[in-house]
Order: C-alpha cells, then structure tokens, then sequence
C-alpha cells in the first residue's frame, strides 16, 4: 500500500520492539530541529550522523511503520516529522492531571514543553492542607478529595504520580477506577497494574546512577592512562 507522496506503508499489526519504539521521540525531536531550520530533505547517513546512530538502524526502526524514504532522495524531513508525530499520537490533545504536588511534581506543571507537544495539564492534586489553593503555573492546587468529580466533569488521559512510594499503589488503583487508563509513575517504585493500563516508570536516581558510572569508567580510565 502507498500512501500520496509514493512512500509504502505497512499496516499497523505488526509488533513493533519496545527499543524501536523508545528511539522515536528521539528521531521527532531531531527532525523538529531540521524542520524549523528549514532543511526539506535528509539522507540517512546525514542523519546517522547527526543522531550518532548508524544509517542502518535508522532505516530498520523506519520500516517498521512503512520506511517513508526514497532510493535516491532521503526524508522529507516534514512529512516525515508529521508521520512519527502521528505515530506518537501527538497529533491530537492529551489532557493531564498531577497527584502529588510536592517539588517535583510542582516542577513537573511548571514546565513548558508539555503544551507545545500536545499535553495539556487540566489539574494538580494533593492531601496537604497547606499546599491545597496554592497556584503552580495558572492551576490552583487542589483536595485529592474532588479528583473523582474532576475527572468526571473533566476527561483525562494521563495520571501523573508523583507520591511518596507507600501511597502509589492505592493513588494509582484510585486513577484507574476513575476511568484513566495511562499513568506515568514518578515515584519510587516499579508500578504494574493490570492489563489495559498504560504505565510509563520514570525513575531519575536511575539515569543519575547511570550517569555516575559513566563518569566512574571515564575517571578510571585517565588513571590508567
């Protein structure tokens, strides 16, 4: 099957790898850069190149939604930044809440990018008396208690955890009763649930740990230089 710019597509039951799946916003956020540089098209070995990747992997990864390139001219580098955004589902609005709203998570509303890749945060919810009506970037702080009545009056896609660990598994079981079905976990602890929920665990100490070790093997390395 071709879709109008003669590129084939594949249908969309094809399993598609977990690691496959995690490189796309990668690819997105690199093809963003090329778009609003006003670059129309891209080989890729000059993308290889730029994402520190090999051309061959890239075009694996992009097979398995269809390949998109052309023998000869490269990427369109919009058509196929607008297809991965598609394929992300970033082509349609995702409202948001917050429970939890300690520094974290109060860092988590304040930041900007969320709207400019189709997430909106509808509400932020919390069970400390002293932080309920405090406002975090135009949204009042409100009583866990309301959450129900909110997300009835107010659909929401997407739960944001960010709760001390002992209280994840019943804020999350609370989410879900409600009717959301993804729920990306900030808190300590690997959060599984059962079949039908999307859940994305987020754990910071991890990439800082993995950062640590990097930084250990380069610092060995310059003493056995």
């Amino acid at each position: 099957m071709y879709n109008s710019n003669g590129v084939r597509r594949l249908g969309n039951k094809r399993k598609v790898p977990l690691t496959v799946i995690k490189r796309l916003p990668r690819y997105y956020r690199y093809l963003s850069e090329l778009f609003k540089n006003d670059i129309g098209r891209i080989s890729s070995k000059e993308l290889s190149q730029r994402m520190g990747v090999t051309a061959s992997q890239i075009r694996q990864d992009l097979n398995f939604f269809g390949g998109f390139g052309q023998q000869g001219y490269g990427y369109n580098v919009e058509y196929l930044y607008n297809e991965i955004g598609a394929i992300l589902g970033l082509n349609k609005t995702r409202k948001m809440i917050i429970v939890g709203a300690g520094n974290l998570g109060q860092a988590l509303a304040n930041y900007k990018n969320f709207r400019k890749r189709g997430f909106e945060l509808a509400g932020i919810f919390d069970v400390r008396e002293d932080l309920i009506d405090k406002e975090v970037n135009g949204l009042k702080i409100q009583d866990f208690k309301s959450l129900e009545g909110f997300i009835k009056e107010n659909p929401v896609d997407i739960g944001i955890l960010s709760v001390p660990h002992d209280q994840t598994p019943s804020v999350a079981e609370k989410l879900v009763s409600c009717g959301i079905k993804a729920l990306w976990n900030f808190s300590p602890m690997d959060l599984k649930l059962r079949q039908g929920i999307v859940i994305e665990n987020v754990h910071l100490s991890d990439s800082l740990m993995t950062l640590a070790y990097k930084l250990n093997r380069l610092e060995s390395d310059d003493i056995n230089c």
